[in-house]
């Protein structure tokens, strides 16, 4: 079982203490936005390395039916990391441009506002779905540059703004693209 078993750990997001004068998890600001991923697979994994790669959870079944030698299934969301593992994380190919994040339970106990947003290796993008911005009146945006800006503490959405108008706009309908993706998905038509 030791040489040849896969032995992956992972959790659910991680908790909020204070950070963004939060408490919780459920925001897509880096402390509860990342989840650990630690894979053992003796013989094709070594033992240290590291990727950047943007996978999600969702590519835990896909992978585990690769591994297997099981075909896996064209409706099945997500994407085998088979290949990562095996290039010592290391992307041969870019594994995925961005992630999509949604959360959508503002009345509830939790009292964190529904907010959806897109995630790049350099940029996040949050749109805040109930919180208007009262220059605006549209709904509250950040933008973070996380090369720059790690911690997530200075929003640029207004400076790019100003710099670039349709930047926004632009990124916008990327959210907008992945909101329409994210609906296909979820009433079963698969990922587009």
């Amino acid at each position: 079982v030791s040489d040849n078993t896969i032995v992956i750990y992972t959790s659910d997001q991680g908790w909020f203490l204070g950070e963004h004068g939060w408490f919780d998890k459920r925001w897509m600001y880096e402390e509860s936005f990342r989840m650990p991923l630690v894979v053992r697979w003796p013989g094709t994994e070594k033992a240290g390395v590291t990727s950047q790669a943007l996978v999600q959870n969702i590519d835990f079944a896909p992978t585990f039916l690769e591994a297997a030698g099981v075909p896996i299934p064209a409706d099945m969301q997500g994407k085998s990391m088979l290949a990562l593992l095996r290039d010592g994380g290391v992307e041969r190919e870019r594994f995925r441009d961005a992630v999509y994040y949604r959360f959508e339970e503002s009345k509830g106990p939790h009292t964190v506002p529904r907010h959806e947003g897109v995630a790049t290796s350099k940029y996040k993008l949050i749109r805040f779905v109930d919180l208007l911005d009262p220059a605006t009146s549209q709904a509250t945006v950040e933008l973070y540059d996380l090369e720059l800006d790690a911690d997530e503490m200075t929003n640029r959405a207004a400076v790019e703004r100003l710099l670039n108008p349709l930047g926004e706009e632009r990124a916008l309908e990327r959210v907008g693209c992945a909101r329409h993706q994210h609906e296909h998905v979820e009433q079963g038509e698969g990922d587009r």
